[in-house]
């Protein structure tokens, strides 16, 4: 039997998890669950854009929504207090989740620990990794779900959104983004964001 390591065993717990999202997302006919989806996106983006990543991001960035449908936004208040103690409430939700997989794993506390802070991202923009790792959500937000959030809000709400995505990213991330293939719209909206910023 061939061997399998402990990081990718991880990965496949991940993996397992994610593939039990009721919500699906279609791609070229077929059927996924949405955080299945989003997880591979992210870890296709990540080793891409950051080829050297470690296996403590590497893992954090698949991990990234783990099971993020199990806490609804409804819970929470529909305003920016609410919704800002919403994404909280999911970083540390995600983060144990992980933590847990980690350790059943056998995994070394330092390990899951990096882990779990990548996950919560509480250094952006001071620890270089969760500054990859924000870059990587952003970049995946505009290349997989940006036209389909534009076409629901209103242009100044997608602008602003653009605007605080932009503040979040490094100058390569900003670069990498100005080089994503984005419809003639998106690039548009991105563009008044940039002007208006």
């Amino acid at each position: 039997m061939e061997h399998v390591s402990k990081f990718e065993m991880a990965i496949a717990q991940i993996d397992a998890e994610n593939a039990k999202d009721p919500n699906t997302e279609v791609i070229g006919g077929v059927e996924f669950p949405k955080e299945l989806l989003y997880s591979r996106r992210m870890t296709e983006k990540l080793l891409d854009y950051y080829p050297d990543a470690s296996g403590e991001l590497q893992i954090a960035a698949r991990a990234q929504h783990i099971c993020r449908w199990k806490i609804d936004r409804n819970a929470y208040p529909m305003d920016r207090v609410g919704y800002l103690k919403w994404r909280e409430a999911l970083k540390k939700f995600h983060a144990e989740k992980t933590t847990e997989i980690l350790k059943d794993l056998g995994f070394k506390d330092n390990f899951t620990e990096r882990v779990a802070v990548l996950i919560r991202k509480k250094q952006l923009k001071k620890d270089e990794e969760s500054q990859v790792l924000e870059d990587v959500v952003c970049l995946v937000f505009l290349q997989y779900y940006f036209k389909d959030f534009a076409a629901k809000h209103p242009e100044d709400k997608v602008v602003d959104i653009v605007r605080k995505t932009w503040t979040k990213m490094s100058g390569p991330g900003q670069k990498a983004a100005l080089e994503l293939k984005l419809s003639p719209g998106a690039l548009t909206l991105i563009k008044k964001a940039l002007q208006s910023g």
